[in-house]
């Protein structure tokens, strides 16, 4: 795909969605981190559920830390891996306390030491909760990147760093939360809905198939 069409895709993305946001409910950098690693492998439907119970009662490291594993649990019980990611949240809560002043780190080493937070879950946080250029690429992303030809890649990593190349600077800092919708309600994995899809006469996946 040449610079051209990359330009254009960002800017109809753009233009229909000026201030693109996530739609995992939060109002601080805390709350972002533990409710997207709480995401994994869940909805953040489901997520936003359990945090809006759980928010209200502990919405600090040291006050979920207060709740222990099993009184965390209680309140994230209907997501799914609810005992590993009890134990992973208390765990950083611990470490935020002890190491960092109970104040989310902005650098990603300092995240990828939390338990549970992985390469994604940090670049999510950089990204949304710090405003810094990252690209967190989940399964949406990854197959929307390849399936259009914006940046295809065999792996996470490789698909990143391809974004990080070529998505336009001026759309850099907004392109994951764009790509993530745009996977999520119109270029889904099985019926992607491309006749619905803005970008429909840009895409390399549609040019294939109408070849074809």
């Amino acid at each position: 795909m040449n610079a051209a069409k990359r330009l254009e895709i960002f800017r109809r993305l753009h233009e229909d969605n000026p201030e693109p946001k996530t739609e995992l409910a939060y109002s601080t950098p805390f709350e972002l981190l533990i409710a997207v690693i709480l995401s994994a492998q869940a909805t953040d439907v489901g997520v936003n559920k359990a945090t809006a119970k759980l928010y209200p009662v502990a919405n600090t490291p040291e006050a979920i830390l207060a709740l222990g594993v099993e009184g965390l649990s209680e309140y994230i019980k209907t997501i799914g891996l609810y005992n590993s990611k009890a134990k992973n949240v208390i765990e950083t809560c611990r470490m935020l306390v002890e190491q960092h002043g109970s104040q989310v780190p902005d650098n990603r080493e300092a995240l990828e030491a939390l338990p549970g937070v992985g390469r994604k879950t940090a670049n999510v946080v950089l990204n949304t909760a710090f405003r810094q250029l990252a690209m967190a690429v989940d399964t949406h992303i990854f197959r929307v990147s390849n399936r259009t030809g914006i940046a295809p890649g065999k792996n996470v990593v490789e698909v990143e760093k391809k974004l990080l190349k070529f998505v336009p600077k001026d759309f850099l800092l907004d392109a994951h939360h764009w790509l993530i919708l745009h996977g999520r309600y119109v270029c889904q994995a099985r019926r992607p809905r491309c006749g619905s899809c803005r970008i429909e006469d840009l895409c390399e996946y549609r040019a294939k198939t109408s070849d074809d």
